[in-house]
């Protein structure tokens, strides 16, 4: 652990439900998945208590809500106001947008600083498709919500999948530059269902900049330490300007300065997706009296130093059982 003086920095992405109400073909199967028991998902109390916990040791400077959907999950505006109400410099959730009109406003007030809303495409029969059963309409018009209340800058997320939507990199930054928000385009992953997809349908992103720097200019942003994604600021012919990430898991990994901790819905501490161990702590979260301290450092420590132990995604789990 860093001293007082200079402490480590440290992101926590936090999956509140294993729930979601699509199935998206690289998340999901189809039939769903089994849920797990109410009594095992970690209460909002809880995730507050990991959260003040990180706080005393490390420079916390991110907190993201995943899912799951993390909407579908009751009073998440609680929880938003409580990790709000903790300071936490950005404070952001990760959704599929099909409730964000509703809720936008909603966490907003209860002190959001962000979204990041999927969408892996503007055709509504192939946004259904991947989604098995998303309406595009809903996703655009909470997107468009976000903005209205101030949930800045929105991003949205497109997992790439080759001969689904591989082809539609220009529309999309197209979509993203109009509506002022960031797009970033996303490797496949082979992990869970997207594990027998991988071989026919990753996208190496070098053939997503390759298909954008046909039409606009594109110019790098320099990479700031811890971040996942690679930036570039990019110019249409009438000039407007936007910001594009990429998220390049499998080509260019991002593992050197990795300061990432997942905590799952049921309390299970993630260093690494490029490692199969987790640290269990629901338990810790848990002890009348509060946690024990030396106790919960030390499953923060073992979680991180899974880190870059490995080479290679061996997780089995679904994305959606550790938080994206």
């Amino acid at each position: 652990m860093g001293g007082p003086h200079h402490r480590e920095s440290l992101v926590l992405r936090v999956s509140i439900t294993d729930r979601c109400q699509l199935r998206c073909r690289y998340c999901l199967p189809e039939e769903g998945i089994t849920l797990l028991p109410a009594e095992n998902i970690l209460r909002y109390e809880d995730i507050a208590v990991l959260v003040r916990h990180l706080q005393a040791d490390f420079e916390l400077t991110k907190v993201r809500i995943t899912g799951g959907e993390p909407l579908v999950r009751r009073d998440v505006d609680r929880l938003v106001r409580m990790l709000a109400e903790l300071g936490i410099p950005d404070l952001a959730l990760t959704t599929n947008g099909q409730l964000l009109e509703e809720f936008a406003p909603i966490l907003k007030r209860a002190g959001l600083h962000r979204v990041n809303v999927s969408l892996d495409s503007l055709n509504p029969e192939t946004f259904a498709a991947l989604s098995r059963g998303g309406a595009l309409a809903h996703t655009v018009a909470g997107i468009r919500r976000a903005r209205e209340v101030g949930l800045t800058p929105v991003k949205v997320n497109t997992v790439v999948v080759r001969g689904v939507n591989d082809g539609e990199a220009v529309a999309l930054v197209n979509f993203a530059l109009a509506d002022d928000i960031e797009v970033r385009f996303i490797e496949l992953m082979p992990l869970g269902e997207a594990e027998r997809l991988f071989a026919a349908s990753h996208v190496p992103a070098a053939e997503i900049q390759a298909q954008l720097a046909a039409v606009f200019r594109i110019e790098a942003i320099p990479d700031r330490p811890g971040e996942t994604s690679r930036s570039y600021r990019i110019t249409d012919d009438g000039g407007r300007q936007g910001i594009v990430g990429f998220v390049n898991p499998c080509t260019q990994p991002f593992c050197c300065d990795c300061r990432r901790l997942r905590l799952t819905s049921d309390g299970q501490l993630v260093g690494c997706l490029a490692d199969g161990e987790s640290v269990p702590i629901r338990s810790l979260l848990r002890q009348p009296g509060g946690p024990d301290t030396a106790a919960l450092r030390a499953a923060v420590a073992a979680a991180l130093g899974a880190k870059q132990r490995r080479r290679g995604l061996l997780r089995q789990d679904r994305m959606a059982t550790i938080g994206g």
